[in-house]
């Protein structure tokens, strides 16, 4: 077998190839690209020769993704997506001066999979559509937290000189469309109290809001009351930050709901969709989610553990001598995290069992996030079993084992 670190950059590629014994055959420096995939498949036949199937040479690459990464799949190679911080470590065997070099990365990521490939996770051979899923999902996901952020800072900024805006549109919620371009009629306190109902109304009317008129009399009632002023002069410059804000928030608005549609297309496209939308607390959006995370190679987690301790719903165990302690894992992919959590906060309301054992966690006296961990965890295991029996979700079968121990 070869075996091939790869430290990748955004235009090039550092490799390193070894033999089984650890001695290096070969450097190079490849450019991205075509040219480059070329080139690394050249040197492998020049110190693999004939007689080298693409399973015997193992890849160790510190990304998941990408289309260099699928030209290595697509050849037939064995590759390990090696994790940052697990690359940093193994590097301290060498030494501990935090010296760091290319040529040094690549040497470390072809010792790791050589000697501590067992110890690592090939990447999963997904399909094309989980790979379209999580493309969007993701994309999805980021621009609502792009937006968030941008929110964030919009109402730092109208803290600092038109607080009474907060108010008034608290029941529209900043965020909204209908919100903003009121917002940006009148960015200034002066030009708020100026609003007529019927502006108001025109806005609410267009975006479809119901009680538009008692909403448009509550708005303009609280624009119109004495607040604290700023000059003239730190308003208008406030105003223009806060349009530059608002006009932002519009945007990500209508690319998060035009992207809405295409994560809804992708995943009810997906074999996998029914078994996901079956589940408790999981809807088209956070079953999107899941689905991208997790992935659907069926070889990819050997046990409903593995798919738990890979979605960092179960706990970690620290012993040492006389200490002892279970604690939540807090290196996990976070994308995961929050969907799982959604899901397990959701299936509180229309899952019989799952609120059950939420209860008898919080009768341990759990707080309110470890208990919805545990149930997240829970849930984690009744989806691995759906999917590896490729069956849909049975609230009998699901929690028949803590039913019986409730009556027993």
């Amino acid at each position: 077998m070869l075996f091939v670190g790869d430290d990748w950059a955004e235009d090039h590629h550092d490799v390193e190839i070894q033999d089984d014994s650890g001695r290096r055959l070969g450097t190079a420096r490849l450019p991205e690209g075509v040219e480059g995939v070329a080139k690394l498949h050249a040197l492998i036949a020049r110190h693999g020769g004939e007689d080298l199937e693409p399973g015997q040479m193992v890849v160790g690459i510190e990304t998941d993704r990408g289309p260099w990464v699928q030209a290595l799949l697509a050849a037939g190679y064995q590759v390990y997506a090696v994790n940052p911080r697990q690359a940093a470590r193994f590097k301290e065997r060498y030494g501990t001066s935090g010296a760091k070099s290319d040529k040094g990365d690549a040497h470390a990521l072809a010792d790791m999979v050589r000697i501590d490939r067992a110890q690592l996770r090939p990447i999963a051979g997904d399909s094309e559509q989980a790979q379209a899923v999580k493309v969007v999902a993701r994309a999805h996901q980021t621009l609502i937290w792009e937006r968030t952020r941008t929110f964030q800072r919009l109402r730092s900024t109208l803290r600092e000189y038109f607080p009474g805006a907060l108010t008034a549109y608290a029941g529209l919620e900043l965020t909204s469309t209908d919100a903003l371009e009121l917002l940006l009629k009148a960015p200034t306190p002066g030009q708020a109290a100026k609003l007529t109902k019927q502006q108001i109304t025109a806005v609410l009317a267009r975006h479809r809001r119901r009680h538009r008129d008692q909403r448009a009399a509550a708005i303009q009632a609280t624009l119109r009351e004495p607040q604290l002023d700023v000059t003239a002069t730190a308003a208008d410059a406030y105003a223009a930050a806060v349009t530059a804000h608002a006009r932002l928030l519009i945007a990500l608005n209508e690319q998060i709901d035009a992207l809405e549609g295409q994560v809804k297309a992708h995943f009810l496209a997906h074999p996998d969709a029914e078994i996901y939308l079956s589940m408790p607390g999981i809807g088209e959006i956070t079953g999107a989610r899941v689905l991208a995370e997790f992935g659907d190679d069926p070889t990819r987690y050997a046990s409903a553990k593995a798919r738990k301790n890979y979605a960092g719903t179960s706990p970690i165990t620290r012993a040492s001598g006389k200490s002892h302690s279970v604690q939540a894992r807090f290196v996990r992919n976070n994308r995961l995290a929050d969907a799982l959590q959604r899901q397990a906060f959701c299936a509180l309301q229309n899952s019989p069992g799952a609120r059950r054992y939420y209860d008898k966690q919080r009768a341990r006296d759990l707080d309110y996030n470890p208990a919805l961990r545990q149930l997240g965890n829970r849930l984690v295991g009744i989806l691995h079993g759906c999917l590896k029996s490729r069956t849909l979700y049975s609230e009998a079968t699901a929690w028949a084992h803590h039913a019986n121990l409730a009556t027993a």
